[in-house]
């Protein structure tokens, strides 16, 4: 599951590692509201969410002695791995509520149900927020056209 959001094998073994140790530490919140899958489902999504914000946030190169990498290589960069890129950069820049609720369906493949369940919102709520998030994503995500090269000669 984390491997869907994050395109590196490592960095999806950590978020892994992270949601079980969430999941350990957390097992006596777990109220039952939702299934107990669903509930799992939740954790992974926002550790796969927090290790991604994580790793795009810069750190101070002086303080850590650790140069920074270089920039990917888009002739290296896998388009899947770039896709996967584009829409977390674009999920970074919804409300919290909006891009828990696109990613729960679209990506963990919950039931508008389970999503208002684990959300404690109608149902209604959670489709306005999806259609929403779907709107501002596409937006995000929607590549202008290249110049067609009219006027050049």
């Amino acid at each position: 599951m984390c491997a869907r959001f994050l395109p590196c094998r490592e960095d999806a073994e950590e978020a892994c590692q992270d949601t079980l140790l969430a999941l350990a530490q957390g097992i006596t919140r777990f109220e039952g509201r939702s299934s107990f899958c669903t509930w799992l489902h939740r954790l992974a999504a926002n550790r796969a969410r927090s290790t991604y914000q994580r790793l795009r946030r810069p750190f101070d190169t002086a303080a850590s002695g650790t140069p920074l990498p270089d920039a990917p290589d888009p002739r290296r960069t896998s388009v899947i791995a770039g896709t996967r890129l584009d829409l977390l950069d674009a999920l970074d820049c919804l409300s919290p509520d909006l891009a828990e609720s696109v990613t729960l369906r679209d990506v963990l493949g919950l039931s508008y149900r389970e999503i208002a369940g684990l959300q404690s919102v109608p149902e209604g709520t959670v489709k306005a927020r999806i259609h929403e998030a779907r709107r501002q994503l596409r937006q995000k995500l929607t590549v202008a056209p290249a110049p067609t090269g009219a006027g050049v000669s």
